[in-house]
């Protein structure tokens, strides 16, 4: 695997996310919030044991088989269950926006976990993000505290569990470059991750599932473009140009919304959109902030 080769498979992974957010939630119309999330993840792991085999745990940093795998879990879990629970699709969307919280909670976190040196930029940049979070939420009134808070209580669950999502995967990330290895230990997290979602789906009132053929192809098309995602992002991040990636990683906000909004056939009005640019911005400021910190 040359650089420039793990570099284009971050990019495809990037791409492939940016369809995560629409699928999930039409799936979970069709499935429901639990038992389509265990059937994604069921699928997915299945993808990854045809595609590569399951791995020898044997090389594996216990750290990260614990640690990361714990993060790993939850985080897929609070973000299917996120965008679930919504309670339109306009709010799922809105949940796969504060997901992409990550990518300046990553350099935020780095800080603290790999002593990534920061600047006032990388504060501005995270402000800036948690504002284009809040501007989304005010949807087309006027925004104040209270607004705010009455949007999150109209759906707590939802909301909570989107925030967990993206303070998971920032986790994660600053976990698996810290005691990875340049090992992969996806197809045992998504395992894992379907296990604890069929244990839950047992427990719960189970609401019937409606499959067809459109559901049937979805699902097959979200467990292998996840499955192929994730493998591509771990060779990039590991062996490609973490800068490129880095910067284009950033954008999958945009690349998301535009998707999530066409498949799902619904326009988000004008707050929806400047609340994805600040988000978008403010990651890049963090990432720019960090680079700048490296070059003194």
């Amino acid at each position: 695997m040359t650089p420039q080769r793990a570099t284009l498979a971050g990019l495809l992974a990037i791409l492939l996310w940016s369809t995560s957010v629409g699928l999930l939630r039409s799936l979970t119309e069709a499935l429901g919030p639990v038992g389509g999330a265990a059937m994604i993840y069921s699928t997915c792991t299945l993808c990854l044991v045809l595609f590569s085999g399951f791995p020898s745990l044997r090389g594996f940093s216990k750290g990260y088989l614990l640690g990361g795998g714990l993060l790993f879990v939850c985080y897929e879990i609070f973000l299917s269950l996120s965008i679930g629970f919504a309670a339109n699709r306009v709010q799922a969307m809105e949940m796969g926006m504060i997901n992409y919280l990550w990518p300046s909670l990553t350099l935020l976190f780095a800080v603290f976990i790999n002593q990534q040196k920061s600047s006032l930029g990388l504060w501005i940049g995270v402000a800036l993000a948690l504002v284009g979070i809040v501007w989304m939420m005010k949807g087309e009134s006027h925004w104040s505290p209270l607004v705010m808070w009455q949007n999150i209580l109209t759906n707590p669950l939802a909301y909570g569990l989107a925030f967990a999502a993206a303070i998971s995967w920032a986790l994660y990330c600053n976990i698996t470059k810290r005691l990875a290895r340049g090992k992969s230990g996806n197809t045992v997290f998504f395992l894992a991750v379907s296990v604890v979602l069929w244990m839950q789906y047992a427990a719960s009132s189970r609401p019937p599932m409606a499959f067809s053929l459109t559901t049937g192809l979805e699902l097959l098309f979200m467990g292998a473009s996840t499955a192929v995602a994730y493998s591509a992002w771990n060779t990039g991040i590991q062996r490609g140009n973490m800068t490129l990636l880095a910067t284009a990683s950033y954008f999958t906000p945009v690349f998301s919304t535009l998707l999530a909004a066409l498949w799902l056939h619904t326009v988000p009005d004008v707050a929806f959109w400047q609340g994805v640019a600040m988000i978008t911005l403010g990651s890049l400021v963090c990432w720019w902030a960090t680079r700048e910190t490296q070059k003194q």
